[in-house]
């Protein structure tokens, strides 16, 4: 029923109840409903004596006044009696009213209608609630609640979308089926019916499934894979059978299921507890991708970091034809997202997408999305009128480690000690001819870390030679051996918990994993392999893995310490200057170690607020491994 139906009823209904309520509610004519009421003996004794002037006869109902006053009364005449002989011999005027029961009136009419309209309204109101859609209504469980987007809720194409540059080709196909099908029907070619974006969380593919719908300019339903699974059995097959029946509407269109894996798990052998509403849901979906009936023009895209967990009958061809990999982005790819995130802000000339994407290695696109948001949020902080680069450096920090502890009140002891642990590591990555480049060093308190050491690779690495691994045990045991060489073996701190957990780890992987040790040889050992790794490892094997991982870490350590003992003048250099400006970038330690002043403009362009820097900086960013703990 439409909207003007709708409000045809409800304001009828409103006038038979104001109707009614008028009827009940009004004054009778002739002054009925008033007066005392009198008994009709006594009302005849009165007549006889003379005390009534005139009476009005209405059926069974006699409505009078006294002769002394017009003081009016009812009375009720007993049946078979007749009142006008009764009263003939007596003064009083008797007239009489015709009290036709057939005869018209309104109120009478909208009084019987009433119940009648109220059964009709309530009727058309449960019928509504029935074929609701979405599920919303009393009895709309079975109907689907995919959303309909379209470009009133901001298109998005592939120009949006940065860094998974095999995806956009993989699926630029299905765009240009969505545009001329006929393009590949004449061939006899058949699109794929389903392509399933695998990949780890906030990698952008519901981003790029909207991104095809946006290029192809076609209708996009998008629903989530819990949106099927209901209490009652059999409510999500038929959710997702009006999906399609909606879908077929508006052929060519796309159809878009986040986690999937809610739904399209592997189905049991209904022994031991199986959920029978996800297994019915799911079966419904494997008849609609490819059954019987063909859905020509109807495309399902899904998304999941979990592929292992869905069924096999899902996967297979004809359903879900191609499996897309949406991986995180290389250094390539995360510059492009930044530099697409980042044509919303004003920003710095200093600001630099190619030096932030390489500080942030293993970041998703929606890490990468956050990191620009904070950034922006800490130059409206400072009240600035531009993102600088300095606060893309802090904002990284921040979404890595948390916000900066520049409350924390840390002795002058404690801030040396942490100023040679990090000068430290700085010197010994410096003179490792295998170790990355230093990008900066702080010892600002920031998450659990006092203090850090940040190298930065001149691109991703896929792989790590075993010269680079060893330059990384001696970066990582350098803070600890700078402590001793300064304060004594007494007078060491826990500072180094970090550095000492992370180089055991890198250690052990080289003799257990990576076949980098002569007395193990080529053998995996890892932990975790399989429940019987005990059985496998003899105590003497056992033995030798730790004997290696200890020889490893003994020679990181001999070798950081030669290195420290040799530049011991730089490490002086070095602290000294973190004391003073608490944090220093990889030319500014440079340009230390060279004896060479240290100059800083205030970091703001014109127009920003000119208040002189603080000396606590906001920096600090972890790229590569983090050498401090």
């Amino acid at each position: 029923m439409n909207t003007f139906g709708r409000n045809i009823l409800f304001w009828l209904a409103v006038a038979m109840t104001l109707g009614f309520l008028f009827n009940a509610f009004q004054e009778p004519r002739n002054g009925a409903g008033s007066g005392d009421v009198l008994a009709y003996s006594d009302f005849t004794k009165e007549a006889a004596a003379g005390s009534i002037s005139d009476v009005t006869i209405k059926g069974s109902e006699i409505i009078g006044h006294r002769a002394n006053g017009g003081t009016p009364f009812r009375v009720t005449v007993p049946q078979n009696e007749n009142v006008v002989t009764r009263l003939s011999g007596s003064a009083v005027k008797i007239t009489a009213e015709n009290n036709d029961p057939n005869k018209f009136s309104i109120g009478g009419v909208l009084i019987s209608l009433l119940p009648f309209v109220l059964m009709i309204g309530a009727y058309f109101f449960f019928l509504r609630m029935m074929q609701s859609k979405g599920g919303g209504g009393a009895m709309g469980f079975g109907k689907s609640r995919a959303k309909l987007l379209n470009e009133a809720h901001g298109r998005v194409t592939f120009e949006d979308v940065a860094g998974i540059e095999e995806a956009k080709v993989e699926l630029q196909e299905i765009v240009e089926f969505l545009k001329d099908p006929q393009k590949f029907q004449r061939l006899g070619g058949k699109i794929p019916k389903g392509a399933l974006l695998v990949g780890s969380p906030g990698t952008g593919k519901t981003l790029i499934a909207r991104a095809v719908a946006g290029e192809a300019n076609v209708p996009f339903f998008t629903i989530s894979g819990s949106d099927f699974v209901e209490m009652f059995v059999g409510v999500g097959a038929s959710r997702v059978r009006d999906m399609f029946a909606e879908a077929k509407k508006s052929a060519p269109c796309i159809i878009f299921i986040d986690e999937i894996d809610a739904v399209g798990r592997h189905r049991g052998a209904g022994i031991g507890g199986g959920n029978d509403e996800r297994e019915q849901t799911l079966n419904q979906l494997l008849v609609e991708m490819d059954g019987f009936e063909a859905n020509e023009g109807v495309i399902l895209i899904a998304a999941t970091n979990r592929p292992d967990v869905l069924d096999t009958a899902l996967l297979r061809p004809g359903r879900f034809d191609r499996q897309i990999m949406v991986p995180l982005p290389d250094v390539k790819g995360r510059e492009k997202i930044l530099e697409v995130h980042m044509k919303k802000l004003p920003l710095s000339k200093n600001v630099e997408a190619a030096v932030i994407a390489r500080g942030t290695p293993g970041f998703s696109g929606a890490e990468l999305a956050n990191v620009v948001n904070e950034a922006a949020l800490l130059a409206a902080r400072k009240n600035k009128r531009v993102v600088s680069m300095e606060d893309f450096e802090s904002a990284k920090d921040k979404v890595l480690m948390g916000a900066e502890r520049l409350s924390m009140a840390m002795s002058e002891e404690e801030k040396k000690n942490t100023a040679y642990h990090e000068a430290g590591h700085a010197i010994v990555a410096i003179h490792e001819p295998e170790s990355d480049p230093i990008h900066k060093a702080t010892i600002v308190p920031r998450g659990r870390a006092l203090g850090m050491v940040v190298r930065l690779p001149e691109g991703d690495r896929y792989s790590t030679s075993h010269a680079r691994l060893k330059a990384n045990l001696s970066v990582g045991m350098g803070g600890r051996v700078a402590e001793e060489l300064i304060f004594g073996r007494e007078h060491v701190t826990t500072g180094a918990s970090g550095d000492i957990q992370q180089a055991t780890n890198i250690a052990r992987s080289m003799v257990t994993e990576w076949g980098l040790s002569d007395e193990i040889g080529m053998v995996d050992y890892a932990e975790g392999q399989d429940e019987y790794r005990s059985k496998r490892i003899s105590s003497a094997t056992s033995a030798t893995i730790e004997k290696e991982v200890r020889k490893l870490i003994d020679e990181a350590y001999a070798r950081a310490k030669s290195i420290l003992t040799e530049h011991m003048d730089e490490l002086h250099k070095l602290a000294k200057a973190l004391l003073e400006y608490e944090l220093l970038s990889g030319d500014e330690i440079t340009a230390v170690l060279r004896g060479d002043p240290i100059i800083r403009d205030d970091g703001r362009d014109e127009g920003d607020d000119k208040k002189p820097k603080s000396s606590v900086p906001t920096g600090g960013s972890i790229g590569g491994l983090p050498q401090s703990a």
